[in-house]
């Protein structure tokens, strides 16, 4: 999966000219390419203190912040998108944050690897932990604390009562619309509060 065609799928989603908050920005690429490709505007999360480095250097808005805090510091509806990008896998409180993801924004955007995808399936039928280019990890020295799937989050959006507006799988850098929870390695839903 290129990273490339991830990012450009993602960035679809986001309406031009939105304030973003990208929760677990990274390095701030995508923060970036939306400021310079859609006219947003906003701000990334980070934790990491070479990332903080690299969105300082790509002109990305950055605050440093734990997410298993929370977002306290916003305010209700404060962004129009809050992207949360491969970062749910990685909390303790997953539920909580997805709460403070829709209370913050008028829209989420969340990505993760997708555990059910057919080549993970084989693997635990065999035994084994999965260990693929999306989950490149042992079970020991993963920093994923949560698996998940597709049908799981779909779910856990209602449950929370968040509508979900879009939603698809990708694999191999391409949209996978049918039976995501089964071809796709990653997951990727849009939702509001409804």
């Amino acid at each position: 999966m290129t990273a490339s065609a991830v990012l450009a799928q993602i960035a679809a989603l986001v309406p031009e000219g939105s304030r973003v908050l990208d929760l677990g920005c990274g390095t701030g690429e995508l923060l970036a390419h939306l400021q310079q490709h859609r006219g947003c505007s906003g701000y990334g999360v980070e934790l990491d203190d070479a990332n903080l480095l690299a969105c300082a250097q790509r002109g990305v808005n950055v605050i440093q912040l734990n997410l298993e805090e929370g977002l306290s510091i916003f305010a209700d509806q404060s962004f129009d998108v809050v992207l949360q990008l491969e970062t749910l896998q990685h909390l303790r409180n997953t539920e909580g944050m997805l709460r403070e993801t829709a209370r913050v924004g008028r829209i989420g955007i969340v990505s993760f690897p997708n555990f059910a995808h057919w080549p993970n399936r084989l693997q635990m039928l065999l035994g084994r932990m999965p260990v693929t280019r999306v989950l490149p990890y042992e079970w020991y020295d993963t920093p994923n604390i949560r698996v998940g799937t597709f049908a799981d989050f779909e779910i856990l959006a209602r449950k929370n009562r968040l509508r979900v507006l879009d939603s698809f799988g990708i694999q191999n850098g391409r949209q996978i619309r049918t039976s995501p929870n089964l071809l796709a390695s990653m997951a990727v839903f849009k939702f509001d509060r409804g």
